[in-house]
């Protein structure tokens, strides 16, 4: 079961940390990575050799936490843990001037001494950690602590606090690994007694691996790109370690790095000369006019300016450099370059630096200052790695909007995307080879996009600044490791993801309810009807045909009132439809009440047109009785709204709909009827001429009494209409007073705010053939009162017209 109160302990050592002590990458990560995490809801400690080189006001506000003994073989070491608040961030510095009061963290003969007992003092020190902190995650990084996982396992296995940390190792380099003579197996480690610490520490005859015993041990291993954990399972970047990678790849994954982003924002940086946005890069002309004039170079803002911020080393491509530098400088692009290495390559750069003056600038020296202005100022950011585990100075100069061009190997792959000159995409420049000649071809590529259109390369590198670098991403992943590694602690939801997830949806939410239970208001009544789901589906295009009546009907808001009742819940039953189709977030209540609406009118109309086809084949004048009654019926019903009981009121309206409805379906959608009304036509002609307009000329005769008899069935339930029409089709064959009556009393129908849309329908079609509305723009209330008289005088008109006849 999960632990819901206990948050991720993580133990993250390192052998440097920015900003106390930092060589290269592996500072920058310590620095950032830990802040991250604890932002992300974990706690972190971060466990550093405390170096004579830390500065003396960090040093200051350093206070001793513990003290404790190291065993390391025969000797027994000294080691104090003092504890420094750093942003939030937990530090606990090992302390043991003997080892670490050096003046550069490596580089000593002793440094296999040195960093197996600040790996046995990690894993010590996990007993003496603030109370409450029970390490869950123990995170080493490169060779300087690849011991802790061997000696968690070898010497602490077993002991209760010790069982339930996992151990991740994070390889930065692999080609630095820490290998030493295999004397210090017993003299320093004191294992080789141990027969599976000997067998998987060893790498050769005489020789020791401290990177390959944390290979072996660790329980995840992690790599600072997704592209270097493939290329590192191959001899060509494997370094001698590709056959252990590839047999533990199941515990293997590249994670990217990220950068500190309000450290490296153009916004605010205070080290450069103007500061600039995305938005804004006015300022970055500024910076590269400065910086052409620091170093000597032509102050042109039309020659592309190229820098290289780096060790001067093979693995960095410098000899592809020294082979394209001419190509290169006599086409027309500065070129400026800073950092040192091997002297080879330092020479060679001064060479050129006199050759071209102006265009050439070298700066043999490490100037992290100077490095800033140079990211801001420059145009592009050369890159040309043999390899590269991730690399931070082309994520840093596209944080700054200069342009990285890089070899397509490692992180450089993974976060540079190379410009698609036909779609426009990218985020810098790249080659595939280890080649001088590929990688001018890319400088030049990027330098004629530079000179030929300034529009697409400043959208390039609006894109490149758009880039998410940030360690808050790269955090989200090491969590997902650490939370699959330990499953019965339960991983925080971070609060700001779940309002700006939440809040939209519930503005949408409460929109999508108002607007349907609105709009459904005033014709409430239908909800009430049973449905029968969503079985009549099939015959929803149906429902919708009438749809060029739908504007008409929306056309005068205003009056709907007094002039045409039922044109307003037309209406309305038009916009909760639309409301609904447009809504996906729609609550279940406002849904099931559109649905029901649909499904019952669509129900009603199949059922209609069905029982219209039988009646159709005996005669016109029972449709027409049939409508008449149900008007009849619905005039006294509005006429006696007040006294009737609302469940004799919904049969009513139930009843005219249907009827309404089956009028509809009769006259638009079945051809079969119409065929049926017209040869019914040849018997009876006055009344196929009349049926339309309903006048009185449709004068079969018919008895008064059996407009009483028949008003009866108008009251009945939905599920006795059909033999209702059954019974009426034997009893009577003309119902041409019940046709007048419908005449007279169609104002009435169009009143009651009940009827759905299938009744609402109606209204315009018989309006637009005869017009019968038009002649009784009455209110509500006004047809109620002459609906009893129009019934009797209808019937005396037809009985007239039949003694005339």
């Amino acid at each position: 079961m999960a632990q819901t109160s206990k948050k991720m302990q993580i133990v993250f050592a390192s052998a440097e940390c920015a900003p106390f002590v930092k060589t290269g990458g592996l500072g920058d990560v310590a620095g950032s990575l830990p802040a991250a995490l604890v932002r992300a809801g974990a706690e972190v400690i971060v466990m550093v050799p405390k170096y004579a080189t830390i500065k003396d006001e960090y040093k200051a506000q350093m206070e001793h936490f513990a003290d404790f003994y190291v065993s390391l073989s025969w000797r027994n070491e000294y080691c104090g843990l003092e504890k420094l608040e750093h942003d939030g961030v937990t530090y606990m510095f090992v302390d043991n001037e003997h080892y670490f009061a050096r003046d550069y963290p490596y580089g000593f003969f002793d440094d296999g001494e040195r960093f197996a007992f600040f790996s046995k003092a990690i894993t010590e020190s996990l007993q003496h950690l603030p109370e409450g902190f029970e390490c869950d995650i123990l995170h080493c990084n490169d060779w300087q602590t690849a011991l802790a996982p061997v000696f968690l396992r070898e010497f602490y296995q077993g002991l209760p606090l010790y069982d339930r940390v996992k151990t991740v190792f994070s390889i930065h380099n692999v080609a630095f690994q820490g290998q030493f003579s295999d004397t210090v197996m017993e003299d320093i480690l004191g294992m080789a007694h141990i027969p599976a610490a000997a067998t998987q520490l060893r790498c050769d005859a005489c020789s020791i691996n401290y990177m390959l015993g944390a290979l072996h041990y660790a329980d995840a291993i992690t790599t600072v790109s997704p592209t270097y954990a493939g290329e590192i399972q191959t001899p060509e970047f494997g370094e001698g370690l590709d056959g252990v990678l590839r047999e533990r790849s199941y515990a293997l994954q590249g994670i990217l790095n990220g950068i500190d982003v309000v450290g490296f924002d153009p916004a605010t940086d205070k080290r450069i000369a103007a500061n600039y946005t995305v938005d804004d890069r006015a300022g970055k002309a500024v910076c590269k006019a400065k910086l052409q004039e620091e170093l000597g170079l032509e102050i042109r803002d039309d020659r592309p300016l190229m820098v290289m911020v780096t060790r001067l080393t093979r693995q960095k491509g410098m000899d592809l450099v020294m082979y394209a530098l001419d190509r290169i400088l006599s086409g027309g692009v500065q070129v400026a370059v800073l950092g040192t290495g091997d002297r080879d390559y330092e020479d060679g750069l001064r060479y050129f630096q006199g050759k071209y003056p102006g265009t050439m600038a070298a700066r043999i020296e490490f100037d992290p200052a100077l490095s800033q202005r140079m990211y801001a100022a420059a145009d592009m950011f050369l890159m040309p790695s043999k390899f590269e585990p991730c690399g931070l100075s082309q994520i840093i100069a596209m944080r700054y909007g200069t342009l990285p061009i890089v070899r397509e190997t490692g992180g450089l792959k993974d976060t540079v995307q190379p410009y698609n000159e036909f779609t426009g995409e990218g985020t810098g420049f790249s080659f595939s080879h280890f080649n001088g000649d590929e990688m001018g071809d890319a400088v030049f590529r990027a330098a004629r996009l530079f000179w030929d259109n300034r529009k697409a390369w400043d959208q390039l590198v609006t894109q490149a600044m758009s880039q998410d670098f940030s360690w808050t991403r790269s955090a989200d992943k090491y969590l997902d490791l650490y939370f699959f590694m330990h499953p019965e602690i339960e991983r925080p939801v971070a609060v700001e993801a779940a309002a700006v997830v939440e809040e939209p949806v519930a503005v949408e939410a409460a929109a999508a309810v108002e607007e349907p239970v609105a709009a459904e208001a005033e014709p409430a009544t239908p909800v009430k009807e049973p449905v029968a789901a969503e079985e009549p589906k099939a015959e929803e295009p149906k429902a919708e045909e009438p749809k060029a009546e739908e504007p008409k009907a929306e056309e005068k808001p205003a009056v709907d009132g007094e002039v045409k009742p039922t044109a307003k819940p037309a209406a309305k039953k038009t916009t909760t439809r639309k409301t609904t189709s447009k809504k996906a977030t729609t609550t279940k209540a406002a849904t099931s009440k559109t649905t029901a609406a649909k499904a019952t009118t669509t129900r009603k109309r199949t059922t209609a047109a069905a029982k219209k086809a039988v009646e159709a084949e005996a005669a016109p004048e029972v449709k027409a009785e049939a409508t008449a009654e149900a008007t009849t019926a619905e005039a006294k019903t509005a006429a006696k709204a007040p006294a009737k009981t609302a469940a004799k009121k919904t049969t009513a309206t139930k009843t005219a709909t249907k009827t309404a409805t089956a009028k509809k379906a009769t006259a638009t959608k079945s051809p079969a009827t119409k065929a049926a009304t017209t040869k019914a036509a040849a018997k009876t002609a006055p009344k196929a001429t009349a049926k339309p307009a309903v006048k009185v000329e449709e004068a079969p005769s018919e008895p008064k009494a059996e407009a009483a008899v028949e008003a009866k069935p108008a009251a009945k339930t939905t599920t006795r209409k059909r033999a209702t029409t059954t019974a009426k089709k034997a009893t009577t064959k003309t119902a041409a007073p019940k046709a007048e009556a419908k005449a007279k009393d169609k104002p009435a129908v169009e009143a009651e705010p009940e009827p759905k849309a299938a009744e609402v329908k109606t209204a315009p079609k018989a309006t637009a053939k005869t017009e019968p509305a038009k002649k009784a723009p009455v209110s509500p209330a006004a047809p109620a009162e002459e609906k009893a008289p129009t019934k009797k005088t209808s019937v005396r008109k037809a009985t007239a017209t039949r003694k005339r006849h």
